[in-house]
């Protein structure tokens, strides 16, 4: 069984959000219609991204977990995390926005908006020699910072607070993924392109990446959803 460990961490993440996508207090199916194009635009993204670094050797992946099906250079498991993960995400944010309302105040939203902004803009311009350092940061400050430039950010406490809700299972299966709990690891980093800095075995980084991936998600979400009827 060892050979779908990441195939099974890929559903394990999906499989709850899926079946109570069809909950009548939550109805998440009536916003696929937002969501997938959503999630299929910023999964391209991420896949050229993950591409690239596959082939520069700034991460890989190893074989003992995987069931070997791969494309461009990508196991198929790697594929199936940038549609499994947002779907749990996405999901998470719609259910915040459905059950109880917003709990950070438009002004509150905007300062840690801009604090978020600052700071990865800051340690992504003084790691430039680390690459997976220096793309997630930048590539998150510029993106936060063009919602603050846009006056998008009415979403932005939901899902900051979303966000922070869904790191448990983040770090859980992420941990898995970097070796927690398991012998060696699913995905491995070259920690030359990176700062170091690991939780339990996550890089840091990955914290960020992942925030980026959902919020890119959440602003195409927005622009293509509706309210719940």
């Amino acid at each position: 069984m060892e050979h779908c460990l990441y195939l099974l961490l890929d559903l394990g993440a999906l499989i709850v959000p899926f079946l109570f996508s069809f909950h009548p207090r939550i109805r998440f199916d009536r916003q696929w219609h937002a969501f997938w194009p959503a999630c299929l635009l910023v999964a391209l993204a991420f896949i050229a991204w993950d591409v690239a670094f596959t082939r520069m050797g700034v991460w890989g992946f190893n074989a003992r977990y995987l069931t070997g099906t791969s494309l461009l250079d990508l196991p198929i498991e790697e594929w199936l995390f940038f549609i499994c993960i947002p779907y749990a995400c996405i999901f998470t944010y719609h259910v915040f926005g459905t059950l109880r309302p917003d709990p950070w105040s438009p002004r509150s939203a905007d300062r840690g908006a801009m604090l978020l902004a600052f700071i990865s803009i800051i340690v992504g311009a003084l790691a430039v020699e680390r690459w997976y350092t220096t793309t997630t940061f930048l590539a998150l400050g510029l993106v936060v910072g063009l919602l603050l430039a846009r006056r998008n950010t009415l979403f932005l406490g939901r899902f900051l607070s979303s966000y922070a809700a869904v790191l448990l299972p983040f770090f859980l299966i992420n941990g898995i993924l970097t070796g927690a709990f398991i012998e060696g690891e699913v995905v491995w980093y070259d920690n030359a392109e990176n700062l170091g800095i690991r939780l339990g075995t996550i890089p840091l980084e990955d914290v960020f990446y992942g925030m980026l991936l959902i919020l890119l998600n959440v602003v195409l979400f927005e622009h293509w959803r509706k309210p719940v009827q």
